[in-house]
């Protein structure tokens, strides 16, 4: 039976231990970095571009509850990712945790998922990057990118139809893949030494913005508070979860990490609590200073800076978002690659995903591959596609975790590491319902795609893909299954 194809934990440990085995991998990560990881997988497109979006469209001024919500479900979340990283030390994160505890054939879709997450995150976050690149270089040096190099040949229409673009490819977004591919295929210590200089200005230019726009804050913008009702604010939660995408990859970096059972806790649980705070003050000065239905642009804290007329500050601003974007880049294409190096090591994926660079210790290949797979994806496809299906792959990703992890200190008391409070039952399953909550709160603001909401339809397209890979190749590739086989037949 495929759900009862678990990998047994101490193969898992055993696997991760020994850094001379050719698919194991360099431990070079301590709790500053993982935490800088996590900040920098955090603070990027969901505060740089997505807020305006949210508060003209779905929140108004109530998008500070909006991020209070999506903060709890994220803070539920990271606490069971702390538990099952701590536990289960090795690359693949959420995949990995299903796979000791909910059998193989769970672990493929949740795997398969995190691909949803990672990759297309990954896109849509290097087209965010692409606008704010064209519109620094155009202010500070008026250079113009022509509009056929700087937007997809695709775009998409009112009720998510696709249709014919204004341009032919986005190439600043295929560069910027490139880019972050050639860092990471040099190895993990040097990917997190720049994110964590990246990061230190990245919370320079927030702190900045703080400081400088809480002297403009025009309390009447707060007014309505919720415009558009409480469903408009819990559709806001939903859109704007993916700023929180990003603390859950660093568990993708837990086979990496020197003392995974202490930094691990730290790296997760202390980079949301950091945004979190920030998130929340950010919004409350963003719609203070802009009346909530001019914040409809990619650009809304940049542009809250121009409307009170500080436009030098704008130009400033727009740096830390670049700045901000690159990293959240680095961590989505570092979790792509860990996921599918773990998979690949189990058998469910061709063994070219699992082969290590003999000098700098990283998955190179893979990470070749899927850097051109994602640079592709970024050039030739609208960020309303790419990005509406984000969301929902990491809600389904935050349940199967909460699943596994009580299921985990059930099957293997006698392991060490953190412990969620109250029991290994109450933190799990308030973690499940507030993401299938959010699930279901995806629905408003989103187009349709045949009446169904268009991130629901996407996913399920993608599950149906992904299950015709397991069932073509996975299964009977896999090495558990191969071994459950072979001891069958010396029976």
């Amino acid at each position: 039976m495929l759900l009862q194809r678990v990998k047994p934990l101490e193969r898992i440990l055993a696997e991760g231990s020994d850094e001379s085995k050719p698919h194991s991998l360099k431990k070079t990560l301590g709790p500053v970095s993982l935490m800088a990881m996590g900040i920098g997988g955090i603070i990027g497109t969901g505060i740089f571009v997505l807020t305006g979006v949210a508060a003209a469209t779905r929140s108004g001024p109530s998008l500070t509850i909006s991020f209070i919500i999506a903060g709890i479900a994220s803070a539920f979340a990271a606490l069971c990712y702390s538990e099952v990283a701590s536990r289960v030390p090795i690359a693949g994160s959420a995949y990995t945790f299903a796979y000791a505890s909910l059998g193989e054939f769970v672990a493929w879709i949740i795997g398969w998922d995190l691909v949803l997450e990672y990759a297309l995150g990954a896109a849509t976050v290097s087209i965010g990057w692409s606008g704010y690149f064209s519109n620094f270089i155009k202010n500070a040096f008026g250079w113009q990118i022509p509009p056929m190099l700087k937007s997809s040949y695709f775009d998409v229409g009112a009720g998510g139809v696709v249709t014919h673009g204004a341009g032919f490819m986005n190439l600043p977004a295929f560069c910027i893949i490139c880019l972050i591919g050639v860092l990471l295929y040099r190895g993990t210590r040097e990917s997190a030494l720049v994110n964590n200089i990246i990061v230190v200005i990245k919370l320079a230019i927030v702190a900045f913005f703080i400081v400088l726009g809480f002297g403009h804050v025009n309390t009447a913008n707060w007014t309505p508070y919720f415009p558009f009702g409480v469903t408009g604010m819990l559709g806001g939660a939903a859109f704007i979860f993916f700023a929180y995408i990003g603390f859950d990859a660093v568990s993708t970096a837990a086979e990496e990490t020197k003392n995974p059972k202490r930094d691990l806790p730290i790296g997760i649980i202390g980079s949301l609590l950091v945004c979190t705070v920030l998130y929340i003050i950010v919004v409350a000065i963003l719609t203070g200073m802009v009346p909530y239905k001019l914040l409809n642009v990619a650009s809304p804290v940049a542009f809250a800076m121009d409307h009170v007329g500080l436009g030098w500050a704008a130009s400033i601003i727009s740096l830390g978002a670049l700045a901000g974007l690159t990293t959240v880049l680095l961590v989505m294409m570092f979790g792509q690659t860990r996921v599918f190096f773990a998979m690949s090591r189990d058998g469910l994926l061709p063994p070219v995903f699992s082969r290590v660079h003999p000098k700098f210790r990283t998955p190179g290949l893979s990470t070749i591959i899927f850097t051109i797979f994602i640079a592709l994806i970024a050039a030739f496809t609208p960020i309303d596609i790419v990005g509406s299906l984000t969301n929902m792959g990491t809600l389904i990703a935050f349940i199967l975790v909460s699943i596994a992890l009580p299921m985990i200190r059930k099957r293997y008391p006698n392991t060490d590491g953190f412990s969620v409070p109250f029991g290994p039952y109450v933190i799990p399953a308030l973690s499940a319902i507030f993401a299938v909550g959010l699930i279901f709160s995806l629905q408003y603001g989103s187009p349709k795609w045949f009446g169904v909401p268009a991130p629901w339809l996407g996913f399920i397209v993608w599950l149906i893909l992904g299950m015709v890979i397991y069932w073509a190749y996975s299964r009977n590739n896999s090495t558990v299954g191969k071994e459950e086989a072979a001891a069958t037949r010396s029976m």
